[in-house]
């Protein structure tokens, strides 16, 4: 049996459990904007997802092209893989 001993914080003592049972991760990346004024848009998670599950939301993040303009809040993939997490636009890219 695994113990935690030594946390002064309850975070912690939380963040190495959830660690233990079910690590889960966000991705920041980019997606390729078609006639914009940059040829991509940074893009990040609304929620950690599974750590096991990063390259598969990579290859459908991967997969998607957005057409100018876009802007910071625009969802280019709702619910990411079936989870409650959608992958959101970071920064404006106006056309071109």
């Amino acid at each position: 049996m695994l113990s935690i001993e030594g946390n002064l914080c309850p975070k912690g003592k939380t963040y190495v459990t959830q660690e233990l049972e079910d690590p889960r991760r966000t991705i920041a990346t980019s997606v390729r904007v078609s006639g914009g004024v940059l040829p991509l848009a940074s893009v990040r998670l609304t929620q950690a997802i599974p750590k096991n599950r990063i390259f598969d939301a990579m290859n459908v993040i991967n997969e998607q092209t957005l057409t100018a303009p876009v802007r910071i809040g625009d969802v280019v993939v709702p619910h990411l893989l079936g989870y409650d997490c959608d992958v959101i636009v970071t920064k404006n890219v106006d056309k071109a």
